[in-house]
């Protein structure tokens, strides 16, 4: 049976949420025998999962003394930071490599993916929202620092978030004005989808909410990951604090 989530630190007693949508590559054995048919260094590409990210939230979620929800399917399996009427909540073709084994998913499968997998992970991370009234939810992510036939990416650090800017504005303002990074604002992409993990479970319930975007090569060791939490902590509680949240 394959658990489709990890949770960690869940009596930990922060009022912090952190989350990770894309924290593993796994393909469970019941989708397509544990094969989406692409090779092992697609596999082990950000378009499976987001290189780096899990290790961050972990020692996040440590550094705040607040529990962490993972995910534990690949992106290309189901994507769980989707709506589940969103045409790519099953990707076929995905930055110049197409998935063989999403080619042709019929009905059967796709519920079995939202049954077994997708709707689990949701339900999990909504219970876990709301043991406290003042819940702060951070989302941890990861991209690539550059898709193929694309320019690079320049940002070290960027942050997400769609109409609740609580701690989003002030926390862009201070990443800001720290003099080594560079910092994206709703970069490399725009805002928050309908029906996404930020859109479900903090904006539709009035939490305050971040999406944290960091560059999956300053990531790629545990240390590297370890460091970036270290110093992420101390800022996401300074901001909160100073933003009233």
């Amino acid at each position: 049976m394959h658990n489709p989530f990890h949770i960690e630190g869940a009596a930990r007693p922060a009022r912090w949420l952190v989350t990770c949508d894309h924290a593993t590559n796994a393909v469970p054995g019941f989708v397509n025998g544990g094969s989406l048919g692409i090779a092992p260094e697609d596999m082990a590409r950000h378009i499976a999962y987001d290189v780096g990210a899990a290790g961050v939230a972990r020692a996040l979620a440590r550094a705040l003394d607040a529990p962490a929800i993972l995910s534990n399917f690949s992106r290309l399996v189901i994507d769980p930071n989707r709506g589940e009427d969103d045409p790519t909540l099953v990707m076929k073709l995905y930055d110049g490599t197409v998935i063989p084994a999403n080619r042709h998913v019929g009905e059967e499968d796709f519920a079995r993916r939202l049954d077994r997998l997708y709707r689990p992970y949701h339900t999990a991370l909504a219970e876990l929202a709301a043991r406290r009234d003042d819940t702060v939810i951070v989302s941890v992510h990861s991209f690539t620092p550059q898709f193929r036939g694309r320019p690079p990416r320049p940002w070290h650090i960027a942050l997400l978030y769609a109409a609740d800017t609580r701690l989003a504005h002030p926390l862009l303002a201070r990443l800001r004005a720290e003099p080594d990074l560079c910092v994206g604002d709703n970069q490399p992409y725009g805002g928050h989808l309908p029906g996404d993990t930020i859109a479900r479970h903090a904006i539709a319930h009035q939490r305050p909410n971040v999406l944290i975007e960091l560059r999956n090569d300053l990531i790629a060791t545990p240390e590297a990951q370890a460091a970036w939490a270290v110093r992420l902590a101390p800022i996401l509680q300074e901001v909160a604090a100073h933003a009233g949240v």
